[in-house]
């Protein structure tokens, strides 16, 4: 089979197309014919070495859809998935109808976007969400997804006007410019004049202290990364317990881990909610399995928007 590898770490152009044998499947493993990988940033990370360190050669890539020997076609998550074939476990059955990159747009971004919402902060029908990079893979799903769990009022916050108006397109109620200066009025005059209940945010500072200001009594911030860099200082306890709100953090992979994953049942509601056109993952460029190195060096530069893909064809 073909795969994309690198003998030694570092950027996207290491990468290389190389034949190797067909893995072999281990207890509870299926081996799948890939038609499309996703790509992640984690990707790179992992690619440079400053993210889970991989043994070389090393084959990049966590998720795929394919098709296993008895015809079935399926999502799921992989190891070596920049390949012709990838070996899986607990695979998902998708609809024919449904376009790859739709699929995988729904393994990292939306399961991360659905457990944000229901998990994290337990968004309640009625309450006002603010989706901080509501524009990007997860934000433009956690936009949709609050509508679907029935909060009375979702805004989202992007650095352009192109950007917040996709963001209203995906059926936010207000979408507001994310620029740090003004960032909690704006918010509050977007809620119609009142405190917000729930603050969901990838940005970190320097939008971090000004998201809690903008909270309502009992509101909650939940952090999911840090594009804009850390601050080290801590959050004054003072400001927490006079409004009694709440900051908390969400990984996924915390949900992936066996045993117990508790993956399947959030994404069989996120591919219905596709398949029903209820949701609508954004989905980007693809590339042939050869050109990884390129697709990877277009999304580090951010080139691309939604789900980036490899297709074998």
């Amino acid at each position: 089979m073909r795969v994309m590898r690198a003998e030694r770490l570092g950027g996207p152009d290491v990468l290389t197309l190389a034949e190797v044998p067909d893995p072999v499947p281990g207890p509870g493993q299926t081996l799948v014919e890939v038609e499309a990988a996703g790509l992640n940033f984690a990707d790179i990370e992992r690619l440079r070495g400053s993210y889970l360190p991989p043994e070389l050669p090393f084959v990049p890539g966590g998720e795929v859809v394919g098709r296993t020997a008895e015809g079935r076609r399926v999502l799921a998550f992989a190891e070596r998935a920049y390949a012709t074939k990838a070996l899986v476990k607990e695979a998902v059955e998708i609809p024919e109808e449904l376009p790859a990159g739709a699929a995988l747009a729904l393994l990292v971004q939306g399961l991360t976007a659905w457990h944000l919402v229901r998990t994290a902060a337990r968004v309640a029908p009625g309450e006002s969400v603010v989706v901080n990079a509501a524009a990007g893979g997860v934000g433009h799903l956690a936009v949709q997804l609050a509508k679907e769990a029935g909060a009375g009022r979702v805004i989202g916050a992007a650095s352009t006007a192109d950007k917040r108006e996709l963001v209203l397109s995906l059926g936010a109620d207000a979408a507001v410019d994310s620029a740090p200066d003004g960032y909690t009025g704006r918010l509050v005059e977007a809620n119609r004049g009142a405190p917000v209940d729930v603050v969901l945010d990838a940005v970190g500072e320097p939008l971090l202290e000004a998201a809690l200001h903008a909270l309502a009594p009992f509101g909650r911030l939940i952090t999911y990364g840090a594009s804009g860099g850390l601050d080290p200082r801590p959050i004054d306890p003072g400001l927490l317990g006079e409004r009694n709100i709440a900051v908390g953090g969400y990984w996924l992979g915390a949900h992936l881990r066996p045993p117990g994953s508790t993956a399947a049942a959030p994404l069989a509601d996120l591919i219905e909610l596709t398949a029903a056109g209820r949701l609508r993952p954004m989905t980007g460029g693809e590339y042939d399995l050869a050109q990884a190195g390129q697709a990877l060096a277009d999304l580090a530069a951010r080139r691309t928007v939604g789900k980036v893909i490899l297709r074998n064809r």
